[in-house]
């Protein structure tokens, strides 16, 4: 992030120069600046670092084209984030969370890593999207294998012992020899002329994906697909749900305000950053970026900025109050064609969870004044270690 003293030497530019992994990079930290990045699909391309693309997958929407990434999207889009999708996931959400809160407030419970807990919640939901029917044992071998990921994604490549990148290639390979697994389970499944029982999940409508020339998905491309979405999936709505949870502990006078929610993602901003490439010499904010340079997009910085939002520190429900925010201002799913696609579904998890929290339990920390480790997301050292009280029946 740019820093005060930065900010102040050269002005608000917006654009600020610097070379970070291994490549020279342009930081755009303002709203103007990273609307036109994120808005101009011809000039950049995605441009994530070796690291990023490697784990998460060379087929993924990371490192896809803009045709690839727009037929993918199409694709998956609607059975997450549709109208009809979210009202039938619905159901297991309220279930899922209901359920999961009894237990973690059972007098056997004591103690819980609410963050640790709430991860493993949102995962059981994004599989069951995606591989619904997925027993216990996938699901456990999945879940673990996704902390390392997190861990090497924004690092350094470095593939040597003790490296975060190391630990992260050997999490990669264990997920995509579960995910290949059942994807060779229902080929087989299907190629025997059984059927499954239930809706399609995504993993069915992946494998009958078939574009305008007829051609069908390969299984990397599938896994990768696969691994991109259920990383995400869970892992902004387990960290966004701890937060808003701790900070309406924190703040009992705004406990009823609706928008909640978008204050959390703003303070916290699990998505801090995102890149691009140049893909010919392009004009920002009046500053040349010359083609072949990365581009940094620095969400964290436009939300913790005081000429967007006054006194940015404060959880403040209320400065949603007014008219909706301008593009480029509020960045926590990204912009433009590659906006997350699975926002509403985040936003919709988190809603059901809160709305079970806040009416029926209560949460006291074990360690109030915990530091805050902000790689790859921000989270407490303890994982938000805490007791978790039930004060009404009724939930």
């Amino acid at each position: 992030m740019v820093s005060m003293e930065e900010w102040h030497r050269f002005g608000r530019t917006g654009v600020y120069r610097t070379f970070m992994f291994s490549s020279p990079t342009i930081l755009a930290v303002t709203p103007e600046a990273c609307k036109q990045v994120l808005m101009d699909d011809e000039g950049f391309v995605t441009g994530w670092p070796k690291a990023t693309v490697t784990l998460i997958g060379p087929k993924s929407f990371v490192n896809m084209s803009y045709d690839d990434h727009r037929r993918i999207r199409k694709l998956t889009a609607a059975p997450i984030n549709g109208f009809d999708a979210l009202t039938t996931y619905l159901s297991f959400i309220d279930q899922t969370v209901v359920a999961s809160l009894r237990r973690w407030s059972s007098p056997e419970s004591g103690q819980v890593e609410f963050l640790t807990e709430l991860r493993r919640m949102t995962f059981k939901i994004i599989v069951q999207i995606f591989m619904s029917g997925a027993d216990d044992a996938t699901m456990e071998a999945l879940e673990r294998s996704y902390t390392d990921l997190n861990y090497g994604m924004r690092a350094m490549a470095i593939n040597l012992p003790g490296f975060a990148y190391y630990r992260a290639l050997r999490a990669r390979r264990k997920l995509v020899s579960v995910l290949q697994g059942v994807l060779d389970g229902r080929r087989a499944a299907a190629a025997k002329g059984f059927k499954r029982s239930g809706a399609m999940d995504m993993m069915d409508r992946l494998i009958e994906a078939e574009d305008e020339r007829g051609r069908r998905l390969a299984d990397d491309e599938i896994v990768d697909v696969l691994i991109m979405y259920l990383n995400a999936g869970h892992e902004s709505s387990g960290h966004i749900t701890m937060w808003a949870t701790v900070f309406l502990q924190e703040n009992p006078d705004i406990f009823a305000r609706a928008k909640v929610v978008d204050e959390t993602l703003r303070c916290v901003n699990i998505s801090f950053v995102s890149f691009r490439q140049a893909t010919r010499d392009i004009f920002v904010n009046g500053y040349l970026i010359p083609k072949g340079w990365k581009v940094q997009l620095w969400y964290r910085s436009v939300h913790m900025d005081d000429q967007v939002y006054p006194d940015p520190k404060m959880f403040n429900p209320s400065r949603w109050e007014g008219p909706p925010p301008k593009a480029g201002t509020f960045l926590p799913f990204g912009l433009g064609a590659r906006l997350c696609p699975g926002n509403d579904l985040a936003k919709l998890e988190i809603s059901v969870f809160l709305h079970h929290f806040l009416l029926g339990y209560k949460l006291k920390r074990a360690n109030p004044k915990c530091r805050v480790r902000y790689l790859p997301h921000p989270r407490p050292v303890d994982n938000c270690l805490a007791t978790i009280t039930k004060v009404s029946d009724e939930h």
